[in-house]
């Protein structure tokens, strides 16, 4: 749970600065926003979820 959370101020975070610095219209980014929710709802969710924690699993393992 606590990664989740902090993949959705991570997002919130990347969308703010898109819609601040690269131009990205409101409109735009609601839409994006819209199509999130819908794909939480969405039979491939889970696989989303999945791939999701692969990564960060990865990410957590490299050694520097």
């Amino acid at each position: 749970m606590a990664l989740s959370i902090s993949a959705v101020v991570l997002l919130a975070i990347v969308v703010f600065l898109l819609v601040r610095k690269s131009g990205l219209k409101g409109g735009h980014a609601a839409i994006c926003i819209l199509l999130g929710f819908y794909l939480a709802s969405s039979s491939i969710a889970p696989t989303i979820s999945q791939v999701t924690s692969n990564v960060a699993g990865m990410i957590g393992g490299i050694k520097f």
